[in-house]
């Protein structure tokens, strides 16, 4: 009853701050079901730059925060969880890719947009984990240096002619599975298919029916016939899967896919980000000019 209560107060308020509240796909259950949109990082950040709102509540961690300042810089971003961090974003430093850079002169930085937006402002273009093969095509290069996931690095790598400098960053979450695991799973679950992220480690991504990001994974278990999955991201994810799918079952694929970072935020949280209007995220204007400059260069990539 408590958390009903605080629903219809977090709605509350929104309304009367002319918010938005914009949940990531990792987030508590609770959160996705009040939220405005739910999806993808930077796709949120893209849809709520869009939106007549004021104010910007990013349920998320604190890189996706700085996306929407980038993007929207004349709205107010709150991020009711200042110590949503990104373990995987944290892994670069601006410094550390500087000095990548000087071992490989002249070679374009292709930056997932899980960093900083310092680390995207040092950077040539950014991708995402659905377009990073498509971006790294659009270069005319034949090297390119990869920040900071090397998972999603390799896996792009595979359908690449072009030779990658990886970065040695990782998602500490999707590191978390092992291909002992996954095979006792499809042992266990003959007529599943297994999907994963391409933050997957390689040994895992061998194993995988298909591998997506986030938002692919709703398309492609929406659209197969199949009846069983065996997913291979943050839990979170779950929640949505069965609410568009309440006649097919999900198997986490593993008990370690838990984002402690994306579990941070709570109903109380939020409700006092918007009493108070803080804590605020805003990205300094000598920082987000050019990394608002790699990011819409991503964008202008053509689709297939």
């Amino acid at each position: 009853m408590y958390q009903e209560e605080l629903k219809r107060e977090v709605r509350e308020l929104l309304r009367s701050r002319n918010a938005v509240l914009l949940a990531h796909n990792y987030m508590r259950d609770e959160i996705q079901e009040i939220a405005d949109i739910t999806g993808d990082s930077l796709a949120l950040s893209q849809e709520a730059a869009a939106t007549a709102a004021e104010v910007i509540v990013f349920c998320g961690v604190h890189f996706m925060a700085e996306s929407a300042s980038i993007l929207a810089p004349e709205k107010v971003v709150l991020l009711p969880r200042l110590d949503a961090g990104c373990p995987m974003a944290d892994m670069v430093s601006v410094e550390g890719l500087r000095e990548l850079k000087g071992r490989h002169p002249g070679v374009p930085v292709v930056t997932y947009v899980n960093s900083s937006a310092a680390v995207k402002a040092e950077s040539d273009i950014c991708c995402t984990s659905a377009n990073a093969l498509r971006v790294v095509e659009s270069l005319p290069d034949d090297e390119i240096i990869f920040v900071p996931d090397r998972n999603l690095g390799r896996y792009v790598a595979r359908f690449s002619s072009k030779t990658f400098h990886f970065w040695e960053g990782f998602c500490p979450t999707h590191e978390r599975m092992t291909t002992e695991g996954i095979l006792r799973l499809k042992g266990e679950h003959p007529d599943a298919l297994f999907v994963c992220h391409p933050e997957c480690a390689p040994g895992i991504v061998e194993l995988a029916d298909h591998v997506c990001s986030t938002t692919g994974m709703y398309d492609w278990c929406r659209q197969s016939s199949a009846r069983q999955f065996i997913i291979g991201t943050e839990a979170g994810i779950l929640y949505r899967l069965r609410q568009e799918n309440p006649e097919k079952e999900f198997i986490l694929a593993s008990p370690a896919l838990f984002c402690p970072n994306m579990k941070l935020t709570s109903l109380e949280d939020i409700v006092h980000a918007l009493q108070s209007m803080s804590p605020t995220v805003k990205v300094p204007e000598e920082i987000r000019s050019p990394a608002r400059r790699a990011l819409e260069r991503m964008l202008a990539v053509p689709r297939d």
